[in-house]
């Protein structure tokens, strides 16, 4: 018989909610926010280069040159913007999505672009997909150590993106040898229709500007990764990490904007978790170990139902996700004061475990590349009643 598996918080020992890493919101067009506030990934760039508005085309051509995009993309911690979860994309000219790819949290879309091979009509790159594994971290911790990158592309393997390119052509001339001076008149006064006088072309593929096609390349890149969290990207993000973020960057604790929520010690009766619920794991967790206990503020309407989600203390992999989805579907007894029912604020923590021979042995997922860190207390060797 399976334990309870969503606690208040008031159950959950050695956690600090008290979270203090802060994360640059500014607008950043394929830039980096500082390094303390974005985790790099393993073996990217040690120092940020110019937004894309700075690279400058080679003088004469307008064009962009395959040493210029590995400068731009290789070894950059981005991120996709779409959260595709294929290894194998294709996206058009203005990097539109070509075919159909599931999509996931940003925590499962990091993405560290190692080749780059750009050709009359593509661009093409190679890379390694890595998640975001946000590790226990208590009030003394260093907050930009809270997160570790853990490569879930597997080895071996690669994820590979193509990109379409505005070709670009030679403006064609128009001769008019062999035209007698009756046939030119009558053209004139009698022009052919519209549809006659040129071949249908595909909107956007074709230019006679390299400089146009450039920048119709920068736009796609743009428009598929973000280096770093730009305001673009923290803006399609779900509101309950708008609402993390937000928090983190005050450097306070979650806050409901509407006074009527009350604290849980300021009802006569509590609210309290009805159905005990155990949210669902995902294969890239399942795969790289990564199980633990996150934090959530709820707040419980008088109905009895978890209206607006806040994450306190992330664990990432997308599994938060799938833990506020198991919330909002959950039943509560609201809290009651006076003798009425009343929205409050309840923490709930929520475990998650791995589901196979993993669970006897205590582990947690190593970053690429680097030694792997001691086994963490708590909710990684501990059985919790």
């Amino acid at each position: 018989m399976l334990s309870p598996l969503v606690r208040s918080y008031q159950s959950f020992p050695a956690i600090s909610v008290r979270l203090r890493a802060v994360l640059c919101c500014a607008a950043l067009t394929l830039g980096f926010p500082a390094r303390a506030q974005q985790p790099a990934l393993p073996n990217a760039a040690q120092t940020p280069d110019a937004p894309k508005a700075q690279l400058a085309p080679p003088q004469g051509s307008g064009g962009i040159s395959e040493e210029e995009l590995k400068h731009l993309l290789a070894g950059k911690a981005l991120f996709l913007r779409g959260g595709y979860l294929e290894n194998s994309l294709s996206f058009d000219e203005h990097g539109n999505l070509l075919g159909h790819s599931p999509q996931g949290s940003f925590t499962l879309s990091a993405i560290q672009i190692d080749k780059v091979r750009l050709t009359k009509h593509k661009v093409e790159l190679q890379g390694i997909r890595y998640g975001l594994h946000f590790v226990g971290q208590l009030a003394d911790e260093d907050p930009s150590k809270a997160v570790e990158q853990v490569r879930i592309t597997p080895k071996k393997k690669v994820v590979r993106i193509a990109i379409d390119r505005e070709a670009v052509v030679k403006p064609k001339k128009v001769k008019d040898k062999g035209r007698s001076k009756k046939d030119k008149a009558v053209a004139e006064t009698f022009p052919a229709p519209q549809a006659q006088l040129a071949a249908p072309q595909v909107a956007a593929t074709r230019t006679t500007s390299p400089a146009h096609a450039t920048k119709l390349l920068k736009d796609a890149l743009d428009q598929i990764f973000a280096q770093g969290f730009d305001q673009r990207m923290m803006a399609a993000m779900p509101d309950f990490w708008k609402l993390y973020y937000q928090a983190m960057a005050a450097k306070t604790d979650y806050q409901p904007q509407d006074p009527s929520i009350l604290r849980q010690n300021t009802v006569d009766q509590k609210a309290r978790l009805l159905t005990t619920f155990e949210p669902e794991s995902n294969e890239f967790a399942q795969a790289n170990a990564v199980a633990g206990m996150a934090l959530y503020h709820t707040v419980v309407g008088a109905d009895g139902k978890a209206q607006e989600i806040a994450i306190g203390r992330p664990i990432g992999f997308g599994l938060d996700e799938n833990a506020v989805a198991a919330i909002r579907t959950a039943s509560f007894q609201p809290a009651v004061k006076d003798g009425k029912p009343v929205p409050v604020l309840l923490d709930l923590v929520v475990q998650f475990r791995i589901f196979s021979q993993r669970t006897a042995v205590a582990s947690q997922p190593s970053p690429a590349d680097k030694p792997a860190a001691p086994v963490l207390p708590g909710p990684y060797s501990v059985q919790h009643p």
